[in-house]
């Protein structure tokens, strides 16, 4: 059945094409699995909560009629501002309007959460774009620079807000516009499109513009909440819309509400954030994290930006989705919010989550793996600008580093091929069993063989995390991380950054080393396979007292095929490998509209050079879990397909693509 929604229908109707719904909401209170709700171009200003599950073979479909047309938002026009000072203008709005959750009375704090300030869920938007949060009347007036700002002349717009008699009193710097002349909003509601219930499964939402939502800070051990999602169900499609200005989370494929597991640290302090984090995987066995119930979306083809803490976010929820052809960026940009959720796409246990041709770009971090990344799939992605856009602008203590992609204590396997990587630094491995395929690299590899551990009482606590049954979420053991277990073969490294001395750091109470030379000299003093398990005198009974020392050290890495360009070093036992560090490699990054494309000469220089067909049976297992890299439903890969998904002849070049006169193809629309 197709029901009809009309945000201008002069009346409210029974949902036919003749006499639509005017809410969205309503259509959502009636509609059966296999029902389409049509929706008409106009402004929702409500949070659409569907009731009903759709079925596999019969989802229930929301559907803007034109693209984009339908806007659902979390904000109301706010008019009637009066002239404070100079200017500062002042409104007042009744708490009435907010119902049980007021964004203005409401912080953005937590597990996980590091910023010095704690600012409201609640926004003001001038023209589509968030103003900054000040903790003073006295800052609003004086609307300095905010030094950590990756937007810096726009950080002047500041507002601050407190309450009295009932009533939110909101003061705004506009620098001198007319608020009642120009486009202002303020967020009113939590979420824009989510259900209240767990277990709303297939449900698609298609061309819509959902914005400016206020939802909470959303970390691995909480219930995770974003502008949209399934929120702990199975099946979802979100496709085709256009996702923006979320005060935290734009999408979230995240955990469901445990009332005894939620911001357990923050609440309680008694034990640590990683404990509770622990907790949560063992907890979510119990409340049906299975693959029969939890997971497997599909998020593809939507813009999504302009978002302080993730562009999506995912804690367990995420499981065996699929994340393609998304256009993400300007994550975090305003440097406001400062912990250890900050992604364009931050996602805890993405076991069998295949991310794929992305465009990731100017955001905090691209892509932040965390814990449990068994089977993980980073394909065909370009990531670019991921990092401040200056070498002046401050870090904020407890801010992140910036990278195109973080994987922090999983055991793999963790597969990452075929993606152009543009960005001061590349890859942050505080993790093991990851494999690097046929990508460019312009920035280094980082955190290798730190990262992991905490430093407490003076002496170091190892982190222990979860491997699982193959392809399932069932918990199959828990292991400290050795480091190690990498396959690097068949990528380009270019040096496009000013060398630098490596910098130790400890942030978080972890100590790693931020190293910026591209390549796998980073790697030298790891052992090939060969040393290693010579170690284990194979030929005799084991011995356990002798060998325990061997295994909780370093496992091996396998590095071969590679390309080093520009002064790029590679490791020392690499055998088959291409270095010139004669000719003046250049790859440039050209935008035109919205398309991008290479400029580049790295065909000039490589030549002839080619290497080994890389596939499954290459790569081998990650150690913890003894499960190969491999597609989400076992079967092998050939990497015989590159960035464009052309074929890979015989004669296999390394980087990501198979004819390198391509190189300076389109490489995103």
């Amino acid at each position: 059945m197709k029901l009809f929604v009309d945000a201008k229908s002069s009346k409210q109707g029974d949902g036919s094409r003749e006499n639509p719904f005017k809410c969205i909401n309503d259509a959502a209170k009636v509609a059966a699995p296999g029902d389409e709700i049509l929706v008409m171009p106009g402004i929702y200003r409500e949070n659409v909560c569907p009731v009903r599950a759709g079925l596999p073979d019969a989802p229930i479909v929301y559907k803007s009629v034109e693209p984009l047309g339908a806007v659902i938002t979390g904000a109301e026009p706010a008019k009637n501002w009066e002239l404070y000072q100079d200017t500062v203008w002042r409104m007042s709005v009744d708490n009435g309007i907010f119902a049980d959750y007021n964004p203005y009375t409401t912080f953005i704090y937590g597990d996980w959460y590091m910023g010095s300030k704690i600012y409201h869920t609640g926004v003001v938007y001038l023209d589509d774009r968030q103003m900054y949060e000040v903790s003073s009347l006295e800052e609003c007036i004086k609307a300095e620079v905010y030094p950590y700002s990756w937007e810096p002349e726009y950080s002047r717009y500041k507002w601050y807000t407190e309450q009295k008699e009932n009533k939110t009193i909101i003061y705004a710097n506009f620098l001198g516009k007319n608020p009642n002349e120009e486009n202002v909003e303020i967020n009113v509601r939590r979420n824009c499109f989510m259900p209240v219930q767990n277990g709303i499964d297939y449900i698609t939402v298609q061309g819509f513009n959902i914005n400016k939502a206020a939802p909470t800070w959303a970390p691995p051990a909480a219930y995770q909440d974003g502008m949209i999602g399934p929120h702990w169900s199975k099946g979802w499609i979100i496709e085709d819309c256009d996702i923006s200005n979320s005060r935290c989370s734009g999408i979230s494929l995240g955990k469901y509400y445990d009332e005894e597991n939620d911001h357990y640290f923050t609440k309680n302090h008694v034990k640590s954030p990683t404990q509770m984090e622990r907790d949560a995987v063992c907890r979510g066995q119990y409340h049906g994290w299975t693959k029969e119930k939890i997971g497997s979306h599909i998020i593809r083809r939507n813009n999504i930006h302009h978002c302080e803490q993730a562009g999506i976010v995912g804690r367990m929820g995420c499981v065996f989705s699929v994340v393609e052809n998304n256009n993400i960026h300007h994550i975090n940009n305003m440097q406001q919010l400062i912990g250890a959720e900050l992604a364009a796409i931050k996602f805890h246990a993405a076991i069998d989550v295949v991310i794929r041709n992305n465009n990731i770009h100017h955001s905090t971090m691209g892509i932040w793996l965390d814990w449990e990344a068994q089977g993980t799939r980073i394909s065909g992605n370009l990531f670019h600008h991921n990092n401040a856009p200056s070498e002046d602008t401050p870090l904020m203590f407890g801010a992140m580093m910036c990278q195109d992609v973080f994987v922090e204590v999983s055991h793999g396997p963790t597969l990452i091929d075929n993606n152009i990587m543009l960005s001061q630094t590349s890859v942050r491995i505080a993790s093991q069993g990851v494999a690097l395929v046929h990508n460019l690299f312009l920035g280094a590899l980082t955190g290798i063989g730190g990262g992991t551990d905490n430093i407490a009482n003076g002496v170091i606590e190892r982190r222990y995390t979860p491997y699982h049954i193959r392809h399932e979420t069932e918990v199959a053991g828990f292991m400290t991380i050795l480091h190690g277990d990498d396959r690097i073969y068949n990528n380009i490294f270019v040096q496009n950054e000013p060398v630098k001395e490596a910098e130790v750091t400890e942030d978080m109470g972890f100590t790693t080393v931020n190293n910026n030379i591209c390549g796998t000299e980073i790697f030298d003093s790891f052992l090939n396979y060969q040393t290693w398990i010579d170690q284990f005198d194979m030929d005799h009974l084991p011995d356990m007292t002798a060998l325990q020392d061997y295994h909780f050290r370093s496992l091996p890495v396998w590095i071969n095929g590679n390309v080093y360009l520009n002064g790029a070093r590679s490791w020392k036992l690499e055998k088959d490998k291409f270095v010139d560090h004669t000719h003046k490699v250049t790859v440039e990054l050209i935008e035109e509209g919205n398309q991008y494309r290479l400029k580049t000469n790295l065909a000039q220089v490589l030549k002839d050079y080619t290497t080994g067909m890389i596939c499954t049976q290459t790569l081998g297992k990650a150690f913890e879990p003894d499960e190969y890299f491999e597609n989400p439903d076992g079967t092998p890969i050939i990497f015989d397909r590159d960035y464009f998904s052309e074929h890979r002849s015989i004669n296999v070049i390394p980087g990501p693509f198979a004819d390198l006169a391509k190189a300076e193809d389109g490489l995103w629309y």
